[in-house]
């Protein structure tokens, strides 16, 4: 069941749906509700599935110009980015590929800055990593030497999925699969530029984290516009599976991401004090991200991890996926 596509730049909101993008169901209900202070272009609100717990943006925002618009005004940016951390962060998502051969050649999806490929390789020094993302940063970042070749554009691209097929021992989607219009059709070319026997990294928000039942709207992934759907751990192997590929691992602890709390008071903030007064709110913020720090350790051994990571293995010559449209749900 593909999902509804983005309404064209500049153009009015697109209708609700009334069934899930993922499985067909009709049965859903309302996770969240747009803010009163949303735009029109903005008031999205957040349904999920009865059914298969699929999450998404209902009805999608509008985009503005090549990107979807940023966080609604009014809010303040969280901590400043630890960046050990997330240096250690993009190490341990790397090193989960230790187990395999190091690969000749990767591809990093929504790659941005490209600060992934740049900690990746001191794991796997003899790598060549590419980036591919919509926006002119990947440019930037092969200009600063942190991947080989750059790729302006969108993996479904068909130009872009043609040139790139098959050349890739690994893809990796961090942070960017529930960003996407439709998931299935990202995966579908993500499989698509691996070659047999490649391997595919996935790392996206846990919409089962208990924070986003505690902190409501006020969750990180609630309050981006532009995450467009939360995926299910179940749903996604379910998926690739189909597509004939085999789970290698998947993580919980070592996704998880220690924001939430921070990033909710921020928010919180941001709506609660007037702009003159924002910055008085800073230090309440960091002592909030000091202990989103302290309870890391805890916290990603149970229910509030906020992310999860898989590595799946495509299917080796001669036992390859299908090859059509995915037919295992509604």
């Amino acid at each position: 069941m593909p999902s509804t596509p983005p309404p064209p730049a500049g153009g009015p909101p697109a209708p609700r749906r009334d069934d899930c993008p993922w499985c067909g169901s009709v049965r859903l209900r309302t996770r969240l509700r747009p803010h009163p202070r949303a735009t029109p272009r903005t008031a999205s609100a957040v349904d999920e599935c009865r059914d298969c717990a699929h999450a998404f943006r209902n009805p999608p925002p509008v985009p503005e110009g090549p990107a979807l618009p940023r966080p609604l005004p009014g809010t303040l940016p969280g901590p400043p980015p630890d960046r050990r951390r997330h240096r250690r962060h993009r190490l341990a998502a790397a090193r989960a590929l230790l187990p395999f051969p190091e690969p000749e050649s990767w591809l990093d999806v929504g790659t941005g800055h490209a600060r992934f490929p740049e900690a990746a390789r001191d794991v796997f020094p003899y790598t060549a990593f590419d980036g591919l993302d919509p926006t002119p940063r990947v440019i930037a970042a092969r200009e600063a030497g942190r991947i080989e070749e750059a790729h302006v554009g969108r993996l479904t691209d068909p130009r872009i999925e043609e040139r790139l097929r098959g050349r890739y021992d690994v893809v990796s989607l961090f942070h960017h699969l529930g960003r996407t219009p439709d998931p299935r059709e990202e995966l579908r070319a993500a499989l698509a530029v691996l070659r047999p026997g490649g391997h595919l990294v996935v790392e996206v928000p846990d919409p089962a984290c208990a924070f986003g039942a505690l902190l409501g709207p006020w969750w990180f992934p609630h309050s981006r516009i532009r995450q467009l759907h939360l995926l299910p751990l179940d749903n996604l192997c379910a998926e690739l599976e189909a597509r004939g590929c085999e789970i290698v691992s998947t993580d919980r602890r070592g996704a998880h991401v220690p924001y939430d709390l921070s990033a909710a008071l921020a928010l919180l903030l941001a709506r609660a004090l007037p702009a003159p007064l924002r910055p008085a709110g800073t230090p309440l913020v960091l002592a909030a991200a000091a202990v989103d720090h302290t309870l890391a350790p805890l916290l990603r051994r149970t229910r509030f991890s906020n992310a999860y990571r898989v590595v799946a293995r495509k299917a080796p010559a001669g036992d390859g996926p299908p090859t059509g449209p995915w037919t295992g749900g509604p």
